[in-house]
């Protein structure tokens, strides 16, 4: 009987993350796809959740919903999970004590960002305390914390010791993501009528972005602002030399949507430099939109020659090509590195892993 790989699929119900829960959803589909011959993938879900993918050869269903059961493996207590190959797309993963070697059990998470230790601020304290909790349980009982940019993993290796467990296994846009057919009336409803460039980062970063977006003559439109965040932000554009009516703040909006706005912006400017799988550069990659993004690891390593990696200093310069000599240009580099990324390879790697363990 071939190897049988469980995978986690905690967020089918209650969904904390929505691009933690589609990633998993997605790597799962690709699992599937390119399980070895003999293999097969299973799902471990939360009580009342139903994985409903096809291919899956089993699902087992816990006593507890994804709440309770995220408290308990918070306290290693994991009743009903059961041994064999688990991974978990990441931190929520029964960590608890077992043997690889004679038993041949494996637990694997993933660690897509540090901000629960770079910056808590931004965080609610109950996730950072359970994002902190549950890493010193990985450092303890898991097989592999897999992270998703060489980046991430120099500044983990660095904090924890985990050493040799840490694999770098990069993630991918959501599977199929494509300008929707109603995209007009989408941008209609979210996007300002002229020109203008997507903003992504925090409240403290997203002043350059501003900056940036006046100097091009163009609207500011930012993604994914935390509840309560517009005022705020406004007033930062106001005083990076945007008017409020050309400053446009959405929160977190649904896969169709953001397709949507990509596909009629001028650029993405990501000015976010913390440790994190950028979800959004990837996506405007895959549409090839320009991309401007501030120095940091995890950009040079996501975006590579596939956008303008530059320095504060130099994001309103960076935009003003972005929009106008080098639109062309950037849009052919970002759409051939988006070619990078895949489910499917990285379902590939991840079979590897295990296979490797």
């Amino acid at each position: 009987m071939g190897a049988r790989l469980r995978v986690v699929l905690d967020q089918q119900v209650n969904v904390v993350d929505p691009d933690v829960a589609l990633a998993t959803v997605d790597l799962t589909r690709g699992l599937i796809d390119t399980a070895p011959s003999g293999c097969a993938v299973e799902a471990i879900l939360p009580a009342g959740a139903s994985a409903d993918l096809p291919g899956l050869a089993e699902e087992r269903v816990l006593g507890l919903a994804r709440r309770e059961l995220a408290a308990s493996w918070q306290l290693g207590i994991a009743p009903g999970v059961g041994g064999g190959l688990i991974h978990s797309a990441s931190l929520m993963a029964p960590l608890v004590r077992h043997d690889r070697v004679h038993d041949n059990d494996q637990t694997t998470a993933t660690v897509w960002d540090l901000r629960a230790w770079e910056s808590p601020d931004l965080l609610p304290k109950s996730v950072v305390a359970w994002q902190r909790a549950m890493l010193k349980r990985a450092v303890k009982h898991a097989d592999a914390v897999v992270v998703p940019t060489h980046a991430v993993a120099a500044r983990l290796a660095d904090s924890t010791k985990l050493g040799d467990r840490i694999r770098v296994i990069p993630g991918a846009a959501p599977q199929g993501f494509v300008v929707p057919l109603d995209a007009v009336s989408r941008r209609a409803a979210l996007a300002p009528a002229g020109r203008y460039v997507v903003l992504t980062g925090s409240e403290r970063s997203l002043v350059e972005g501003f900056r940036a977006a006046a100097a091009a003559d163009a609207d500011a439109l930012v993604l994914d602002a935390p509840e309560g965040a517009e005022p705020r932000l406004l007033d930062v554009a106001a005083a990076a030399g945007l008017p409020e009516s050309r400053a446009h703040v959405r929160g977190a909006l649904p896969v169709e949507d953001r397709a949507a706005l990509f596909a009629g912006a001028s650029a993405l400017i990501a000015t976010g430099a913390e440790t994190a799988w950028p979800w959004r550069v990837i996506e405007a990659m895959t549409l090839g939109v320009p991309v401007v993004a501030v120095e940091s690891g995890v950009h040079r390593d996501v975006i590579v020659d596939g956008g303008a990696v530059v320095g504060v200093d130099e994001i309103a310069d960076a935009v003003v090509d972005a929009v106008g000599a080098g639109a062309r240009r950037l849009s052919v580099l970002a759409a051939d590195r988006s070619r990078a990324f895949s489910w499917m390879s990285s379902a590939e790697r991840v079979w590897g892993l295990h296979a490797d363990l």
